[in-house]
């Protein structure tokens, strides 16, 4: 389906009767049609929001009773974390696991992350799915591509679209899928009387973004596979973390001053925040994070640029550590 920019608000009743798009609050056609592309993708029913925390957020809304216990993969999106932890007003506990092994027993909402951002770990989806509570999976990082969390038992998956997504740095949206339509349903109406939507010139970079997803995550992981080899040979590099696929990579060095100055001495890979984009970036996610993440662990985000440039960029910061 062809997304149409329609910015349009509101559309005239037929017959006196409102029909599927009568206000852009609960449906418009850009959104409708990108939402039709990414369902297919994941396999089950899209629903698109004007941020990656705007899905989760919808979510927690839909899914989290006050009084429940949220079990969250240790490692994972810390932003997960701090939602649910602003929540407290709510009586809302957050309890983190590793995901490697079962959700702990009590907890009414588990979220997972595949892989998790930064450690780069992928759950166990038989021990998530047998739980029994409902299981929200991230799945950002990987893209529908690589990764189908609705088949491996998953509840509902969720999506930062505005990283691999759109790739291309331009815009914030986020993403729900569900397979059971009722479920669908109920998202569907905490977003439209939340006013969690995302607007038409989202939804047309979102849909823009996914005609190169492909061509742009096969570069981007042949070029992530170059660097992760070269990485573990340098002497400064205690630890490379990498899933396998996607263009994010992990690595540790001695000490986070010794990470502050791989940063401050990059010059063609941007020191800033997010992933998935066609430019390459790496941070530290210990200034973010604190202590749930190693000091020395930097995250590296592969964009299209020339592999061996970038190499040449890291090995002279990583010369400094």
């Amino acid at each position: 389906m062809e997304s149409n920019l329609d910015r349009s608000t509101t559309w005239p009743y037929l017959g006196g009767e409102p029909q599927r798009l009568n206000y852009a609050r609960a449906a418009h056609p850009a959104g409708l049609a990108v939402e039709a592309e990414l369902g297919a993708l994941d396999g089950g029913h899209a629903l698109l929001y004007p941020s990656g925390m705007g899905a989760v957020a919808t979510v927690l809304l839909t899914l989290a009773r006050p009084g429940a216990t949220v079990a969250i993969a240790a490692g994972a999106y810390y932003g997960h974390r701090q939602l649910v932890d602003h929540l407290a007003h709510w009586d809302l506990a957050a309890v983190e696991f590793d995901q490697s092994g079962p959700p702990p027993a009590g907890a009414d909402l588990v979220l997972i992350e595949a892989p998790s951002n930064p450690l780069l770990q992928m759950p166990n989806w038989e021990a998530a799915a047998s739980h029994g509570a409902p299981v929200v999976c991230d799945a950002t990082i990987a893209s529908p591509l690589r990764v189908r969390p609705l088949e491996h038992g998953c509840d509902v998956v969720v999506h930062s679209a505005t990283k691999v997504l759109s790739g291309h740095d331009d815009v914030l949206a986020g993403v729900t899928v569900a397979h059971d339509p009722a479920l669908s349903e109920r998202l569907f109406q905490t977003r439209r009387l939340a006013g969690i939507v995302a607007s038409a010139d989202t939804a047309w970079l979102v849909h823009r973004g996914l005609k190169t997803l492909a061509v742009r995550l096969e570069r981007q992981e042949q070029s992530a596979r170059l660097l992760v080899e070269r990485l573990a040979r340098h002497p400064s590099v205690t630890n490379v973390r990498y899933p396998g696929f996607s263009m994010i990579v992990s690595f540790d060095v001695a000490s986070g001053d010794a990470a502050r100055r791989v940063e401050i001495s990059l010059d063609a890979i941007e020191n800033a925040t997010s992933l998935g984009g066609v430019s390459s970036r790496l941070e530290s996610r210990h200034r973010w994070e604190g202590d749930r993440i190693p000091a020395g662990l930097l995250r590296l985000s592969v964009g299209l640029e020339d592999p061996d440039a970038l190499w040449a960029d890291l090995a002279r910061a990583l010369d400094q550590a």
